[in-house]
């Protein structure tokens, strides 16, 4: 008895495995307020159905998904389990549109992210000093250079305050790209190449419509990328390959 105490205990406290898969994403049209339609997920090898309506971009129901994510413990609102956090990617392949009446389920109330971008009006607080060379960075959803609301706008709001208080020398902006080829359901997916490139111009104009001065920023990229342990890419191994780093230098 002590021993499958133990073993409960230890499996209690390992981390959540990251379930990857693609799929043909579903809505549940539940009527609980302000946005609380679900999106659910159906991970075709194991039968199991997610709830990934927690995903800062959301899915097109018109396109295939990539589904990244960890199962969170939360209460079942929508019928899946919950994945949190989770990242969902839009795919060039085709789904029919599948939307499902709310069959008693509630959905979610309508709540602010975590990452919640004040207004532009709103002040900042200066960073405190003293300031020594700092990489911040911003993540993406597969194949795509698109800067996720409420995701990577908190990101950029970020590194651009700190950057307007610390004055670096230069900015060394580097592109990645998850270039090399993987398998999900089945099927070998890979970024485009120049996705690294699209990816690192488009920050870059970013921060130059942020008032940071173009001349002291330069632009890398990268098609062969390590993951990164980093807070923001909350656990997500393969999803932290697919990223931006501002660095900045003194």
């Amino acid at each position: 008895m002590m021993a499958l105490l133990a073993m409960a205990t230890v499996a209690a406290a390992e981390p959540p495995e990251t379930v990857r898969f693609i799929t043909c994403p579903t809505y549940r049209d539940t009527d609980a307020g302000r946005k609380s339609g679900c999106w659910l997920a159906d991970d075709r090898a194991t039968g199991r159905r997610y709830d990934v309506s927690a995903a800062p971009s959301k899915p097109d129901w018109n396109h295939e998904i990539l589904v990244e994510g960890k199962a969170a413990e939360a209460p079942d609102r929508c019928g899946g389990i919950v994945l949190d956090p989770v990242r969902t990617s839009v795919l060039a392949g085709t789904c029919t549109r599948h939307m499902l009446p709310a069959e008693g389920y509630p959905g979610n109330r309508f709540s602010l992210p975590k990452r919640d971008v004040a207004p532009m009006a709103a002040a900042r607080a200066v960073p405190p000093g003293p300031y020594s060379t700092r990489t911040f960075r911003l993540f993406f959803g597969f194949d795509s250079a698109f800067l996720m609301y409420q995701y990577d706008d908190y990101l950029l709001d970020r590194a651009i305050t700190w950057i307007r208080a610390a004055k670096p020398r230069t900015i060394v902006v580097t592109g990645y790209a998850a270039s090399g080829p993987e398998t999900v359901s089945g099927r070998a997916i890979a970024e485009d190449e120049e996705i690294a490139r699209d990816r690192a111009e488009r920050v870059t104009e970013a921060l130059v419509r942020l008032g940071i001065d173009r001349g002291i920023i330069s632009v890398r990229t990268d098609t062969r990328p390590r993951p990164v342990d980093d807070p923001d890419a909350d656990g997500l191994v393969e999803a932290s390959r697919r990223r931006v780093d501002i660095e900045a230098r003194f």
